[in-house]
């Protein structure tokens, strides 16, 4: 496994091993002690979850806070999508910075996104099938999140907004300076 830095602190890419031949591929997709090994963190993945969506869906960006923040390592199982992580840890050096990668079923790249970060994803193929391991329980109380309109991070997400499909949920996010104030400063 190759791990790349993000310049994030903490948020990085892993690419597999990949082995191919005339009947296909296999490659594992997560091995906790090399992923231990590679980045000196120790995650202990609880929950997994998967969407299916459809081009132009936008999800995010989402996080969880406090005691039920979670940590996730995310992938394409079919598709591709644009993954985008923020880091929303006061006090981090790249707090309020954003990175965004293509993850797609055929580069088998997977994004680690670390506790205190927004996450969300654009997809950009006709369909997706979207695959994340989490280590906490999903808590809807514990559930906050950010505008993906947001001037101050100012996300390229590819596509133009009036094409975007979000759920209402969504749509009314406030922007990251009102939602870092009133989830730390309250």
């Amino acid at each position: 496994m190759n791990v790349i830095e993000t310049g994030l602190k903490d948020c990085y890419i892993l690419e597999p091993r990949v082995f191919g031949d005339k009947r296909g591929y296999f490659f594992e997709s997560y091995n906790q002690s090399v992923f231990r090994e590679l980045t000196g963190l120790d995650v202990d993945f609880v929950q997994d979850n998967q969407s299916f969506s459809s081009r132009a869906v936008l999800r995010g960006l989402h996080a969880q806070s406090g005691e039920f923040a979670q940590a996730k390592l995310v992938r394409v199982l079919q598709g591709e999508v644009l993954d985008v992580a923020v880091d929303a840890r006061p006090g981090s050096e790249t707090f309020g910075q954003h990175f965004s990668v293509l993850l797609s079923a055929e580069n088998k790249r997977q994004l680690f996104v670390p506790r205190g970060f927004l996450h969300g994803f654009i997809v950009l193929s006709e369909t997706a099938e979207f695959f994340y391991k989490c280590d906490n329980l999903y808590n809807s109380a514990a559930e906050w999140g950010v505008s993906y309109k947001d001037p101050q991070l100012n996300i390229d997400w590819q596509l133009p907004f009036d094409d975007l499909i979000v759920s209402e949920k969504d749509l009314i996010l406030p922007s990251f300076k009102d939602a870092v104030a009133k989830l730390f400063l309250d």
